[in-house]
Parts: C-alpha cells; sequence; structure tokens
C-alpha cells in the first residue's frame, strides 16, 4: 500500500446562503485557500473528485457545472460521487493506490437551505415499504432515541452531556453555526422538539462547501511539514430496511473501524471526530467503535453544531487532520455517516509521523 496523506482542508459552513450562489462561487474560494495551503496550483493536482446531489442542488448536472471551479482546459481527471464527499475521497484515496496519480483534490457542496431537508431525506427510505409513509429523518431519529432510553442503554443526562460539550467546544470553531458556552441545564430547560429530542439534540440545517487535498510520500511532504498520514480506510452498509436492524446499534461502523484500525485496534486513538447528527447517535457510535473515556471527541464541535449535507462527514476527515498538523493529536479517528439512523458508515484513521 502507498502511503498517503491528508495535506489541505477548507471549509464554509453557514446557516443559510446569501442569496442564490451557483456550486461556481461556493467552491472557487475554497478551491483558492487550499491551493494556498499546499502552495500548490491546479496543474499539480493530478486527479479531482466531488460530492454531492442534483435533488439537493435543484439543478440538473449540477456536478458538472461545478467542474467550472476547477477549470477545464487544458481537460481534468475528475470524478463524482451522489454521497457525502467523505466517499469522494475514498474514492480519490483507491485511485493514487493504483498508482495511476499521485496528488488529489476531493470537494463536496450543499443548499440544504433550498428546501424541507426532513421530508426530502424521505427520499432515501425503501420506496415500497418505508418511502410511502414519508417519515422524516428527525422522526426516525425520535425513534432510535426511544429505543435506546426504553432498554436502559442511556438517559436523558447523557445526550444532553453530548450537546453541552459540543456547544462549549464549538466556541473556538469560526464555522459553528450553533455554539456558546453551555450546561447540562440548559439544555434539559429547552422543551420536547420531537419526543424525546429537544431541538439541540438535532443538527442545524445548514448550507456549505468543503475541500481536501491527499498526497502520496514525498508530494505529501512537500506540501505539510507534518502530514495526517492515512493509516486506516474502510466504509460499510447495512439494509436500508429500518426494521432489519438494532437501532442501538452500529454493526456497520464496528466492522469499518475493525477494518480501518487493524492489529494496534483503537487503543492507539487519542482523538475522535464523529458524524452524529444526533446526540444519541454519538454515544452508539462511541459504542460501537469501543471508544475509551480519555478519547478527545469532536473538539470541533462535531455535526451537532453544523451539519451541511455532503460535507459534513469530509469535515470529520479535516478537522481531525488538523489536530494532527497541529500536533494536538498523534493518531486519530474521522467517522461519517450517510443514510438514515447511521445506516452507511466510514471510518479513517490518520496519524502524525
Amino acid at each position: 500500500m502507498r502511503d498517503v496523506a491528508v495535506v489541505g482542508f477548507a471549509q464554509r459552513q453557514m446557516k443559510e446562503l446569501d442569496g442564490s450562489p451557483t456550486c461556481l462561487e461556493l467552491l472557487v474560494p475554497i478551491l483558492a485557500d487550499l491551493y494556498e495551503q499546499t502552495g500548490w496550483t491546479k496543474s499539480d493536482i493530478d486527479f479531482w473528485c466531488s460530492g454531492s446531489s442534483d435533488y439537493l442542488a435543484g439543478r440538473s448536472f449540477s456536478f458538472v457545472s461545478a467542474v467550472d471551479a476547477i477549470g477545464t482546459i487544458p481537460p481534468v481527471m475528475e470524478s463524482h460521487v451522489e454521497m457525502d464527499a467523505a466517499w469522494a475521497m475514498y474514492e480519490a484515496w483507491v485511485k493514487i493506490q493504483t498508482g495511476e496519480v499521485d496528488t488529489a483534490l476531493v470537494y463536496g457542496f450543499g443548499k440544504s437551505s433550498a428546501g424541507i431537508l426532513r421530508r426530502i431525506l424521505a427520499l432515501q427510505l425503501d420506496p415500497y415499504t418505508t418511502q410511502p409513509l414519508w417519515p422524516d429523518t428527525v422522526s426516525l431519529a425520535g425513534i432510535q432515541a426511544r429505543e435506546g432510553l426504553e432498554k436502559g442503554l442511556w438517559d436523558a443526562n447523557a445526550m444532553a452531556e453530548v450537546v453541552a460539550r459540543s456547544m462549549t467546544d464549538a466556541q473556538s470553531n469560526e464555522w459553528a453555526i450553533r455554539k456558546g458556552a453551555t450546561t447540562v441545564e440548559d439544555v434539559l430547560a429547552h422543551p420536547l422538539y420531537a419526543d424525546p429530542l429537544r431541538r439541540w439534540d438535532c443538527a442545524p440545517v445548514s448550507d456549505g462547501a468543503a475541500g481536501i487535498v491527499i498526497a502520496a510520500g514525498d508530494k505529501a511532504n512537500q506540501a505539510r511539514q507534518r502530514p495526517a498520514w492515512i493509516s486506516g480506510f474502510e466504509h460499510r452498509i447495512e439494509p436500508i430496511a429500518i426494521n432489519a436492524r438494532d437501532l442501538t446499534t452500529s454493526s456497520s461502523t464496528a466492522s469499518a473501524g475493525k477494518a480501518a484500525l487493524g492489529k494496534e485496534g483503537v487503543g492507539s486513538v487519542d482523538l475522535a471526530e464523529l458524524h452524529a447528527p444526533f446526540s444519541h447517535q454519538e454515544l452508539i457510535l462511541r459504542s460501537s467503535l469501543g471508544l475509551a473515556d480519555d478519547v478527545t471527541i469532536n473538539p470541533s464541535g462535531g455535526a451537532l453544531t453544523a451539519n451541511p449535507m455532503f460535507t459534513a462527514g469530509l469535515n470529520r476527515i479535516g478537522e481531525a487532520a488538523k489536530r494532527i498538523w497541529a500536533g494536538e493529536s498523534d493518531k486519530a479517528l474521522a467517522h461519517t455517516t450517510s443514510g438514515p439512523v447511521l445506516q452507511q458508515n466510514l471510518v479513517v484513521t490518520m496519524e502524525g509521523r
């Protein structure tokens, strides 16, 4: 396997976009930021891969128009996934492993405020038995949270602790939408929004774009003094049928984590960025991955403070990489989810050398 590292990360997260910018307008400042970080130009990037959805953008072939942000003359080698850009990063990593390219720039974008997101996402459910009922994402998460409460796996205080820590930690994140010093009592004082969830238990609807640069070997060392070397990368999926799996656990996360962590196991991880759009889902992910109590969780504030579709997962990888660059972590784990109630999960581990 080739040594590949994360060497650049840029993001823009906001509650809603000012006006109606195109994909191009969203991405140009992201790419400019990445060029500045690495000292590279377009000609130094061998492969490009993006993550987005035309359903969300409301424009046919929006991912094609986004390529204008790159500049297509001379032609570029480009690909796209209809998922969070974290999965685009997996494709780019595989491309580098083939030896065909040495560098890749991955980007994603999504404008959730253009519609009613919790209803739009019902379209990803089983089209025969579940989707016709139009259960929205918050209601499904409420069912999941209630099941865990009834089984005694967590309680309202444990959920509130996740929210309070996330919002407090997000104070240092300039891109967080929901942040501020918060206590458990502050969280529990809020009325129920979708029983047993309070509004702060649910990630805010966010717009945004993000990009990551990965490179192999000497290329990575040229771009960053302390690259975040990828030591493991895996993703797994569970049945689309909600009643075909235990919602209080995440077997796909456990399986992907075991594959990504390898022989060293989870004991070597000192920091984790977990993509948990609902407070109780962080509890599920921590348990599924076997993370110790002394592991720093979501120092950026995580998805509960900003959750742009198609980039929130990529942001978890970027935020973890930033801690390695800064010397604040020696081995970090990043997790991304997609689909209803933690259906699809990706885990990547990175380390500083």
